[in-house]
C-alpha cells in the first residue's frame, strides 16, 4: 500500500583499460576484451543504475581526453574494468582529476586457464589482476586511494556480483545526497547535548543543504487541508495499521476517532510540506503552548512521519539531524532506517529492546503495524496516536552518527539479530535485539565508542557497506564487533 515516491537510481561510469601495444601484436585481443567489457556493462546495469560507458582507455593521451567526459557526466561511482595489463599512466589522469569514487574490477573470464592449450593471448585475456597493484600503488602515491577492488570471475560468480551490487547501492546513496535538503524545524529538546550539530559541518561533509524551517510553514498548509482529503487519508491509515484494544499499559487506549482525524490531517500537511519545500528529510522538535494549535499539530506528526519514511523521506524527531541522515543512508540502501534507541535489557534471554516513541520505517515492519492512542507522550508535551511495531526477524544493522572531540563526524555501526517474541504494548516501536558474543558486552562496547543515544535501525547485515560509504566521505567508522 505504500511505495517509494522516488525510485532509487544512480549514474555509474565504466571504462576498460588495456595496453595499446598489444593490439598490433595480437589482432583479435582487443575485440575479445571489448566483448568481456560489454558483459560487465550488462551486469552493472542489471542493478537498476544508468551506466555511462567510456569504452576502452589504452593510452595516457586517450586518458586525458576521457577524463574530461567523465568529469562532465555527473557520475556517482566510477568502475575501472581491468581487462588486461595496462600501465598506470592510463589511470593516473582519471585518478587525479575525476573526483569520483573509483572501484577497480578485476574479473577473469575464465576460472582458470586451459593449461593444455595455454598461450600468451589466453594469458592476456585473463590478466585482469596483473596491473591492479600498479594502479593501487599510484593511487596511494597520489593521495587518492581507490575505494575498492573487486576480484573474481566474470561469469557465474555470486560473490563478485554481490560486490558490484553493493557499489551500485552505494552509488544510489551518493546520487540522492547530491543537492539533498534535510530540513531543521524547531529546536533541540532541552538539555540533549548529544543532539547538537553544526549544519555547516553536515553540508561540508555530505554536500547537502539544511534549510531552517518554522512550524508555521506546516501550520499554514495544515489549515488548508480539506475534509474530503482527510477522509481519504483516514481510510488509508486504517488499511495500513491495526488498531487493537489496550492491553497492560494504562496510558494506552484504542485509537480514538479524534486521534485518527488529527493524524490524517497532519499526515497530508506533512506530505505537502515536504513537496512544497523540496525536502529530502526533516528533523524537528517543538513544544508549543499547551492545548495550542501548534502543539496539536506537532503531536500528530508520528503517523505521517512513518508513512513518509516508507516512501523514502526520513522524518526524525528530537531535532536529530545526524540520525536523519543515517536513516536516509539506510533507506537508499533499501534496508529501512527506523529512528531508534536502546530500551530495557532482558538479562534472562540475553537481548535488549531497540526502538523509540517516534517515527519509524514501516516498510520493514514485521506484519501490520499498530496504532494506539496515548493519553500522554512520555517526556514530551501532548498526546495522540502513536505507532507500535517490531521489525522483521533476522539480521539487523544499527548506524549511529556522532562527533568526536574535534567536531568531526563519525559513524558507529553494529550488527545483531531481531528475534520473535512479545514486545511491550506501549504504542512505541520495540524489537528484540540480540548481539554477540552477548548483548551486555556488545552494548558496553557500543556506548564506549561515544555514540549519541539515537541511531538508524535497518534489516540485514551491512556494516561492510556502511564502512565503504564512510570511506567515500572521509569519515571515521567504528564497527563494533
Amino acid at each position: 500500500m505504500i511505495s517509494r515516491l522516488k525510485e532509487r537510481t544512480a549514474r555509474v561510469g565504466l571504462f576498460g583499460v588495456g595496453f595499446d601495444t598489444y593490439w598490433s601484436q595480437f589482432t583479435e585481443l582487443k575485440g575479445t576484451l571489448l566483448g568481456f567489457h560489454a558483459e560487465l556493462n550488462r551486469q552493472i546495469a542489471a542493478n537498476g543504475v544508468e551506466v555511462i560507458d567510456f569504452g576502452m582507455v589504452d593510452s595516457n593521451a586517450l586518458a586525458f581526453k576521457v577524463v574530461e567526459s567523465i568529469k562532465s557526466a555527473r557520475l556517482d561511482v566510477l568502475f575501472c574494468n581491468m581487462l588486461t595489463y595496462a600501465t598506470s599512466s592510463i589511470v593516473a589522469p582519471i585518478l587525479r582529476d575525476s573526483g569520483i569514487p573509483l572501484v577497480l574490477v578485476a574479473l577473469q573470464p575464465r576460472a582458470r586457464m586451459d593449461y593444455s592449450q595455454a598461450n600468451i593471448q589466453q594469458q592476456l585475456e585473463n590478466d585482469n589482476i596483473c596491473s591492479v597493484p600498479e594502479f593501487t600503488s599510484v593511487a596511494i602515491r597520489f593521495g587518492k586511494p581507490v575505494q575498492d577492488v573487486i576480484i573474481g570471475c566474470l561469469y557465474d560468480d555470486e560473490e563478485a556480483a554481490s560486490e558490484i551490487a553493493r557499489w551500485c547501492d552505494i552509488a544510489k546513496v551518493l546520487h540522492d545526497l547530491k543537492g539533498a535538503r534535510f530540513g531543521l524545524m524547531g529546536h533541540v529538546l532541552e538539555s540533549m547535548y548529544d543532539m547538537h550539530v553544526d549544519p555547516v559541518t553536515v553540508t561540508s561533509v555530505f554536500g547537502v543543504h539544511v534549510p531552517l524551517l518554522e512550524i508555521d510553514d506546516v501550520l499554514q498548509i495544515y489549515r488548508a487541508v480539506s475534509e474530503k482529503d482527510i477522509q481519504v487519508r483516514m481510510d488509508l491509515i486504517l488499511e495500513i495499521f491495526d488498531t487493537p484494544d489496550p492491553e497492560s499499559d494504562p496510558l494506552t487506549m484504542k485509537l480514538t476517532d479524534e486521534d485518527l482525524y488529527q493524524s490524517a490531517k497532519a499526515s497530508i500537511a506533512l506530505e505537502r510540506f515536504v513537496k512544497e519545500y523540496n525536502l529530502t528529510g526533516l528533523a524537528y522538535y517543538y513544544n508549543g503552548l499547551p492545548e495550542s494549535e501548534r502543539q496539536l499539530l506537532v503531536s500528530s506528526f508520528i503517523v505521517g512521519n512513518s508513512i513518509l519514511n516508507a516512501q523514502g523521506f526520513p522524518m526524525c524527531g528530537e531535532f536529530d539531524l545526524k540520525t536523519c541522515i543515517a536513516m536516509f543512508i539506510m533507506d537508499r540502501l533499501d534496508i529501512g532506517g527506523s529512528f531508534a534507541e536502546f530500551h530495557p535489557f532482558d538479562f534472562v534471554e540475553d537481548f535488549i529492546f531497540v526502538g523509540h516513541d517516534g517515527p519509524h520505517h514501516i516498510a520493514i515492519a514485521d506484519g501490520r503495524p499498530v496504532l494506539r492512542s496515548l493519553r500522554k507522550y512520555h517526556g514530551k508535551p501532548g498526546n495522540g496516536a502513536s505507532v507500535e511495531f517490531k521489525i522483521k526477524e533476522g539480521p539487523i544493522t544499527m548506524l549511529g552518527m556522532t562527533q568526536d572531540f574535534n567536531g568531526n563526524l563519525k559513524f558507529i555501526v553494529g550488527e545483531g539479530f531481531s528475534k520473535a517474541g512479545p514486545i511491550p504494548p506501549t504504542g512505541n516501536t520495540n524489537t528484540r535485539g540480540f548481539f554477540e558474543p552477548n548483548t551486555k558486552s556488545f552494548i558496553k562496547r557500543w556506548v564506549m565508542a561515544g555514540p549519541t543515544h539515537h541511531y538508524a535501525l535497518g534489516v540485514g547485515h551491512h556494516a561492510d557497506t556502511i564502512e565503504k560509504i564512510a570511506k567515500v566521505f572521509g569519515i571515521e567508522c567504528d564497527v563494533i564487533r
